[in-house]
């Protein structure tokens, strides 16, 4: 009776476990190039979206770009680790994590300016308000234009210090990035064109 017990236990958390998996948003999209693909598999996402451009003024199909290409809409993300004599697991090279790759420093900025206390950077909602919120500073520090995802994901890389000493310029490989993250942008807005809730 006892192992029956227990074995039910394990099988009732399991179930729980893969249901909340299924029905909430902690996995990935399973059609991360396609936006509305994205928005119907997980619909709190585009109603996120739609907010953080409502309160920041930039399009959400350059937030999502920035979102996709630093994390790959994986909620845990973080930069690799340093090896130790090429093997030993050291610390990761940053502190980005999460879905916007944001740093701690930033995070806290963030946080504190915006009054979002319990803002956490494994949640869909808190991240696209983040990168919206950035790039609205990015727009009002370097005077980059709201739709220009080029030069707003440069100043996210760098950030606005660095953009404006022109940082980028020395990593001619993160020019390259820039141009695929605004090119991802731009299809974006095209298939959200089909798919954006018509007012």
């Amino acid at each position: 009776m006892i192992y029956s017990r227990a074995f039910l236990s394990s099988l009732l958390l399991l179930l729980v476990s893969a249901c909340s998996t299924i029905g909430g948003t902690t996995g990935k999209p399973h059609t991360p190039d396609n936006v509305c693909g994205i928005f119907a598999q997980f619909e709190s996402w585009q109603t996120s979206a739609i907010a953080s451009e409502q309160q920041w003024h930039i399009d959400q199909s350059i937030s999502m770009a920035f979102i996709k290409h630093e994390s790959g809409f994986n909620a845990t993300a973080r930069p690799p680790r340093k090896r130790i004599l090429g093997i030993i697991p050291g610390r990761h090279l940053s502190s980005a994590y999460g879905y916007p790759q944001a740093i701690n420093g930033t995070w806290i900025l963030y946080k504190q300016l915006t009054g979002h206390s319990d803002a956490q950077r494994t949640n869909f909602n808190d991240a696209i308000d983040f990168v919206g919120w950035y790039n609205k500073r990015s727009v009002r520090l370097n005077k980059i234009h709201p739709n220009d995802a080029y030069n707003l994901y440069l100043a996210y890389h760098e950030g606005n210090g660095g953009f404006a000493k022109k940082s980028y310029l020395a990593k001619p490989w993160l020019l390259n990035v820039a141009k695929n993250v605004a090119n991802q942008a731009q299809r974006y807005r095209s298939q959200l064109d089909f798919c954006s809730p018509k007012s």
